[in-house]
């Protein structure tokens, strides 16, 4: 499985941007997408997923309400819309794939077998 993130930039507070995930490879419905973020220092943490082909949703507390993930199974494509963006939200953003997670495990990075580049988020104030 490979995973190609693509979509940040540099934008102002309040401002919103939408990341991009093209997974190609092995998928099924069992698949888990997830995003995952970095900042400067600090550890990677769980932003949000997409569990199991999209059985469910599942964001941290500071994504959810400001942030949506979706997915265009035609386009092997996972989303993840970002609005009210605020400096504290500047990292780079990862996607992640695996095909065997359970909804327990979903917000651990390395639960994730596949993992895409990165691409960089900056919010200035």
């Amino acid at each position: 499985v490979q995973l190609q993130a693509s979509g940040g930039g540099l934008v102002q507070a309040g401002a919103s941007l939408r990341l991009s995930c093209v997974v190609s490879g092995r998928t099924s419905s069992s698949t888990t997408v997830g995003w995952f973020r970095q900042a400067p220092g600090k550890e990677r943490e769980f932003v949000a997923a997409s569990f199991r082909a999209g059985t469910s949703t599942h964001y941290s507390s500071s994504a959810k309400g400001r942030f949506t993930i979706s997915r265009v199974d035609a386009k092997n494509t996972v989303y993840l819309r970002m609005d009210r963006l605020n400096p504290e939200d500047t990292a780079v953003y990862y996607c992640a794939a695996d095909h065997s997670l359970i909804l327990s495990s979903l917000r651990i990075a390395n639960q994730y077998d596949y993992w895409g580049q990165g691409t960089l988020v900056t919010v200035s104030s």
